[in-house]
């Protein structure tokens, strides 16, 4: 689009409305007038009018965001596109131990968001958020849940699939009206919907209770859930994304440094994790070994990391802990394309998104992919990136 604008008709309008002597109002009388400006002999013989030559100006407009195919939209949680009809979907939230022995797990390579965080004494748990589920003819093991999750499931309008949880500490917000879950162990905290099933079938090992798509399908139709958003909870407008035609590159920050090898062990005592970047993405392992999809074995990529430093503690001195992820400019860290820079985070209410901003005040974009969110303890959690260590 252009715009086209021209001095000439503005300065003729003026020259003939000033000698227009007819029309002049009466003014305050002045005891001296300013001197006139000194002018040429030539200015003084001959008016002249200046005619400035019309400018072209050039607006550019914002690239068109087309999709690849009719029908499809971004996704919120990737940036991705995707089905109009899944993103209207609610995805579901899904408890999963990171114990050694529970591994591998079915249902990660559909995984969106990651989280990881600390329990009870130095073990850490992980929820994956997950958009597209309906087909997994897998997902779990799943395990029990912590009140903190349950508020980083809530970012989502997620649907919950957990296997319990301590009682007295996520029966308050797991008994919610707004909060609906499919817990696997039934009871006070929601019914299981007969959404679980054991393998080996009739084994009671902690790690070896599964649901599936189907399963949770019946059970969202049995608990007259809505498969699709909430209107009233959820909140579209999510993260901010960068195109996928123009990623966002942390070199333009004077601060940004070398962020190819993250060594999460200062943080996760027991699991270790690590991410290597490789190809643009960063690639998890636990234990010393890639974290895997168990059906598929695709290892767990991110295109960003997010560090969400959080005030936490112990609940009546018992091993129970708690943190603060509904909290205001906290201190945390963005990891991406190599490059990581410092930022801060907040999040005001249940269903609102955690939103990070750099040290300019200016909140980040994420690059399109999925992304791997680490909760640590302030004042107690550090991570080492590229052989340089971070206390939180």
């Amino acid at each position: 689009m252009f715009k086209q604008f021209s001095l000439a008709l503005l300065l003729s309008m003026a020259l003939f409305t000033g000698c227009d002597s007819s029309q002049t109002a009466t003014a305050p009388v002045t005891t001296e007038a300013p001197a006139p400006p000194e002018t040429s002999p030539a200015a003084e013989e001959t008016e002249k009018v200046i005619v400035v030559e019309s400018e072209i100006i050039e607006e550019t407009e914002p690239e068109e965001d087309i999709p690849p195919e009719e029908g499809m939209v971004r996704s919120a949680l990737t940036h991705l596109w995707i089905p109009a009809e899944l993103a209207e979907k609610r995805p579901i939230a899904v408890m999963y131990p990171i114990d050694k022995k529970a591994q591998p797990q079915y249902g990660l390579n559909k995984v969106d968001i990651f989280y990881e965080i600390m329990e009870e004494g130095d073990m850490s748990r992980q929820m994956g958020v997950i958009q597209d589920w309906e087909d997994l003819e897998r997902i779990g093991n799943v395990r029990s849940i912590r009140d903190y999750f349950v508020y980083e499931a809530l970012e989502w309008d997620s649907i919950i699939v957990h296997f319990g949880g301590p009682e007295l500490f996520v029966k308050p917000i797991l008994t919610r009206k707004d909060v609906e879950n499919v817990n696997g162990v039934g009871g006070v905290m929601g019914s299981d919907y007969g959404a679980y099933y054991r393998i080996p079938k009739g084994s009671k090992s902690e790690h070896t209770a599964y649901t599936d798509g189907a399963h949770l399908l019946k059970a969202i139709e049995k608990a007259g859930w809505s498969r699709n958003h909430r209107e009233e909870y959820w909140q579209p407008d999510h993260w901010k994304f960068a195109s996928d035609k123009q990623l966002y590159r942390l070199e333009d920050h004077p601060d940004a440094v070398d962020a190819t090898e993250i060594d999460m062990k200062g943080s996760y005592p027991v699991t270790k994790s690590t991410l290597t970047y490789k190809d643009g993405l960063y690639y998890r392992s636990i234990y010393g070994s890639p974290q895997k999809d168990g059906r598929t074995g695709e290892q767990l990529a991110f295109s960003n990391v997010l560090i969400e430093n959080c005030v936490w503690g112990r609940r009546g001195g018992s091993l129970y802990l708690f943190f603060h992820v509904l909290d205001s400019m906290h201190e945390g860290y963005f990891i991406t394309g190599g490059k990581m820079i410092h930022c801060t985070w907040m999040k005001n209410a249940d269903y609102e998104a955690t939103r990070f901003f750099d040290d300019n005040g200016e909140e980040i974009r994420l690059n399109p992919g999925k992304t791997m969110v680490f909760i640590t303890q302030e004042g107690h959690s550090s991570f080492t990136v590229n052989g340089v260590k971070y206390s939180l």
